[in-house]
């Protein structure tokens, strides 16, 4: 590309005031005149690499705000004096330099600790050697006040002056407060005159104190002596200054040698730090103008595309090229937005190829390899250029150098001259760029261009809308569709005489009003289909939004469903717990002692308990449920009850998994599965009494008729429905379970070992299958929601016992365990603790 007429571009479109305002958002001189100096980027690769390193830097400021105070002062000046032997840098160059390396490392940090920040700017960081520890060395030298510390080697020069310092002004003060020498002074406070303290002593009395005069005052009237006994400690305090001047430089001197060595790493972490900064002012200056990076799609699409210098009271426009189209061609009244229009896309495409967002709801902007505009009045009294003759040098400069993948933007095309011609060389002007399939963007006011827009393939037409109630531009671009120039309109609100605008008016000739009209019918139609489209997009919007009420709904109601399923769950596992104590002390008293009848009544009274509390649970999640289906009916929200029939989703499933389940399928002397903990036993009889659930003792007479089944589990006999019995034959389905109306649960599981226990039985078995059980056990425990159970191991020989013991306190599952009460088993027994 031409780089003058890219330059002269960027200066009609004004691209320096938005670098200005770019560069006013860096804390550092540098960074600021690193942007000022920036031009756009032309290769796509760089360009890409560019806008992602602001974006990091954009969505870093977002997300951690802009809250941390930097503070880069200038040092590029610096690195000349370090390259010299011997240089030695004052306290304030010190002082710029460690500032510079504390604001830069905490840039980095910024950036190095910031998730949200690019993997590319991330490198970038990365890529800054590591200059803290100079900036230590310096702050061990230099105070913040840029002033040298007082190091051991100053601080006993300094007390040294200070001593010679107080003894002479004890000696002034001596003649000031004495007797005989008081009233020879003018004052009795000494001065100080060359670096040396001395007297004013009266002119009348100059011979009476001896010493060295230094200065008579203008009258005459006062001599400035410094006593005898005062000149060896003035000289003294002299070369004690001298030596702590000498050894500052030296200290200085020392420091500058040791930053030196580090001066290519100081200066490549300058060089990173300032290009950082310079991109975090770009990422700043975007966020204050709510912009957005123009995607790179090859399209060129603008919404609601605002002129970074308008302001607050720009208004948004809307410019979009369909794919195939090359060139827009904008008619319409003055003063209604189409050199605005070409400005905003002009400095966009700028902002876009330096790395900058552009403020606009969202854009699509290609990368081109040129931007070459004519906008304006360049007529040059100094060149004998008129209007006309400013706009063809400009825009021949222009055909020479544009491409394929050049953006042009020509403002009032063939203006300055006789319409007609104008209008001919304009057309030429534009066959000659469609040939180059350059994207154009003009305006003009010529009829004849209006046609050409509808003649020529890849070219639209577009207008800038204006409204006919208020005689007002409203600055809206309806592309596909010429404008009207509106002059005479214009000129009657502008102030144009009434006689005068209707005369302007009959000059018109009818063919022409007759395309006015034409013009208005297609802008009215154009009016009636955004209106139709917004009806259309308002009526999205809310079916979109009752969609959306809808879908939360329902997410609300599986939620209230899953968490009534949770605290069900949850509680069922409370009363378990609560209740296996006493199911065990109980179990323990029917298998070691008679069964008696005092026995079996605590028996069924613990049953009659456990059954109430499934009722009430039941009836809760009964009135939960209905609840639920009447607010899921409310919302429109098909619902499946979920706990009204669990005993019948048991049974489907238990089907299909080919076991056979209900009475009709039991009998005595099959092995089945029942109770609560899903434990094997053997089906006796049936149940005449009716008492499912209860326990049975021996004395227990049947009744005809009962559906319930007697159950034997080990030594205890208990009475089941028959839908609650399960036979032990077939595979069935993993992990299924089954409640029924008495509020007993059974899991069928392929084996009785794997189900968990409330007491495991060890006795008789070797170390190796005692433990071997205990791991399952430990196992089906957590899967069930078990947290405690008891291991019975005996005492014997302690083989089994110290075996357990061993094994729980290395199980990562097992939370405590201890021996039973001695009434339990005291040391041939276990109680172990899960975690929860």
């Amino acid at each position: 590309m031409n780089l003058p007429y890219c330059e002269k571009a960027m200066a009609l479109l004004e691209f320096d005031r938005i670098t200005e305002a770019a560069a006013s958002c860096a804390v550092s001189a540098e960074a600021a005149a690193l942007i000022r100096k920036e031009r756009p980027l032309f290769d796509g690769e760089e360009i890409k690499n560019r806008k992602e390193l602001v974006r990091s830097f954009y969505t870093l400021l977002e997300n951690t705000g802009d809250q941390s105070p930097l503070e880069l002062p200038d040092i590029g000046a610096l690195f000349s004096p370090l390259a010299v032997e011997g240089a030695m840098l004052d306290p304030e160059e010190n002082l710029a330099l460690g500032i510079f390396i504390e604001g830069g490392e905490t840039l980095r940090r910024l950036i190095l600790d910031g998730g949200e920040a690019g993997e590319k700017l991330r490198e970038k960081a990365q890529a800054a050697p590591d200059c803290s520890f100079l900036a230590r060395e310096i702050f061990r030298v230099i105070d913040r006040d840029a002033k040298v510390k007082d190091l051991p080697a100053l601080k006993q020069i300094r007390l040294c002056i200070q001593s010679l310092t107080k003894e002479l002004e004890q000696i002034a003060s001596g003649y000031g407060a004495g007797e005989n020498t008081r009233h020879m002074l003018q004052s009795p406070l000494p001065s100080q005159r060359d670096g040396r303290t001395v007297l004013a002593v009266k002119a009348n009395f100059r011979g009476r104190i001896r010493g060295i005069i230094h200065e008579v005052s203008s009258t005459g009237q006062t001599i400035f002596v410094e006593p005898e006994e005062a000149v060896k400690i003035n000289n003294r305090i002299l070369m004690e200054k001298a030596n702590l001047e000498a050894e500052i430089r030296r200290i200085l001197r020392e420091l500058t040698g040791r930053i030196a060595r580090k001066r290519e790493n100081l200066k490549e972490f300058h060089r990173v730090i300032v290009d950082l900064e310079s991109l975090r002012a770009r990422a700043r200056y975007s966020r204050e103008t709510g912009s957005c990076f123009a995607l790179d799609t090859g399209a060129l699409a603008l919404k609601q595309a605002r002129h970074p210098l308008l302001g607050k009271g720009a208004v948004p426009i809307d410019l979009v090229m369909e794919p195939r189209t090359n060139m827009v061609i904008i008619t319409g009244p003055n003063t209604g937005g189409k050199t605005v229009t070409l400005k905003t896309l002009g400095i966009f495409a700028l902002m876009n190829q330096t790395g900058l967002a552009v403020p606009a709801a969202a854009a699509e902007l290609p990368v081109f390899d040129g931007i070459y505009a004519d906008i304006g009045d360049e007529q040059s009294l100094s060149q004998s250029l008129s209007t006309f003759s400013a706009h063809m040098t400009n825009i021949a400069g222009i055909i020479e150098n544009t491409t394929d993948r050049s953006l042009v933007l020509l403002d009032e095309l063939g203006a300055g001259t006789d319409p007609e011609e104008g209008s001919a060389i304009a057309m030429a002007i534009l066959d000659h760029f469609i040939e180059k399939k350059s994207t154009v963007i003009l305006t003009t006011h010529h009829g004849m261009l209006k046609n050409y827009g509808y003649s020529r393939h890849g070219v639209e037409n577009a207008s800038v809308e204006f409204d006919r109630r208020t005689l007002s531009p409203t600055y809206r671009i309806i592309m596909g569709i010429p404008g009207e120039s509106r002059a005479v309109d214009i000129a009657a609100r502008n102030g144009l005489p009434p006689a005068l605008v209707d005369a302007a008016k009959g000059y018109l000739d009818g063919e022409r009003s007759d395309i006015s009209a034409l013009i208005r019918g297609l802008k009215e139609k154009h009016r009636e289909l955004d209106e139709a489209a917004r009806s259309v997009r308002e009526k999205e919007t809310r079916i979109r939004e009752d969609r959306r009420r809808t879908d939360l709904k329902e997410l609300t109601l599986r939620q209230k469903e899953y968490l009534l399923k949770k605290e069900g769950a949850k509680e069922f596992r409370r009363l378990l717990l609560e209740s296996r104590k006493t199911l065990e002390n109980l179990v323990r008293e029917i298998r070691e002692g008679e069964l008696t009848r005092d026995k079996n009544l605590r028996v069924k009274e613990f049953i009659r308990e456990l059954e109430a509390g499934s009722a009430a649970m039941d009836a809760a999640l009964e009135t939960e449920e209905k609840n639920l289906a009447a607010l899921a009916a409310e919302g429109e929200v098909p619902y499946t009850a979920g706990g009204s029939s669990v005993a019948g989703v048991v049974s489907g499933a238990a089907s299909k998994a080919g076991i056979p389940s209900g009475a009709g399928t039991i009998g005595p002397g099959m092995e089945v599965l029942a109770g609560p903990s899903r434990r094997r036993g053997t089906v006796i009889r049936r149940d005449r009494k009716g008492r499912a659930g209860s326990a049975v003792s021996p004395q227990d007479s049947p009744s005809p008729g009962d559906p319930a089944w007697i159950v034997e589990i080990g030594s205890v006999r208990m009475s089941f429905p028959g839908e609650e019995l399960v036979p032990v034959q077939g595979t069935p389905g993993p992990g299924l379970s089954a409640r029924g109306s008495a509020g007993w649960s059974a899991e069928l599981v392929p084996d009785e070992d794997r189900a968990a226990k409330l007491e495991l039985r060890l006795l008789g078995m070797k170390l190796e299958e005692a433990l071997e059980a205990l791991r399952r056990q430990i196992d089906a425990a957590i899967l069930a929601g078990l947290r405690e159970f008891s291991v019975i191991h005996g005492k014997g020989d302690g083989v089994l016992q110290r075996g357990v013991q061993n094994y729980l306190k290395k199980d990562p599952a097992v939370a405590d365990y201890y021996f039973s009460r001695p009434e339990f088993g005291g040391f041939g027994r276990t109680e172990v603790v899960l975690k929860g």
